[in-house]
């Protein structure tokens, strides 16, 4: 399943939308006041489905994932060269980005690829392309695509 993860150019905060292939509305994404990112995940019909969100007053970016109230795992920036590196301690996953930090694949404990992640160039504002292998898995992906995006974005 692909789908198209676009920032809202008018937002004081970070917000996303995120579309299937057919251009519908799949998910929604509302950046909350707090100290580090906040994240939260909403369905087509609005309703909260999961929160990313980043501790604070951390060396490196470490960020929470909840699958609804429930803490499902945790993502953090580890101190490498040249290659983004992640700990990922969610699904077993595990993440490696290119140099230029534009695409990314998710692989599970074994290796199999899980998502593709890269981002398109010559947009007003970040725009990633996903691709899912497994429909059960695109709300997860999407939630390491947003705590990787707030990495860099407070990087930089």
């Amino acid at each position: 399943m692909k789908l198209l993860f676009k920032q809202r150019f008018f937002s004081w905060l970070d917000s996303y939308d995120i579309y299937d292939e057919d251009g519908t509305t799949v998910y929604t994404v509302e950046g909350k006041m707090s100290f580090g990112h906040c994240f939260h995940v909403m369905d087509a019909s609005g309703k909260h489905v999961a929160t990313v969100k980043e501790k604070v007053f951390h060396f490196l970016p470490e960020f929470e994932i909840y699958i609804g109230d429930r803490l499902a795992g945790s993502i953090k920036k580890e101190f490498s060269f040249l290659t983004p590196k992640f700990h990922i301690d969610f699904n077993g996953w595990q993440v490696e980005g290119n140099f230029i930090e534009w695409d990314y694949e998710i692989q599970d404990s074994v290796g199999r690829t899980v998502a593709s992640i890269g981002k398109e160039i010559l947009h007003w504002t970040d725009t990633y392309v996903l691709d899912v292998k497994r429909q059960e898995d695109v709300l997860c992906a999407l939630m390491l695509v947003l705590a990787i995006d707030a990495e860099k974005c407070s990087r930089n």
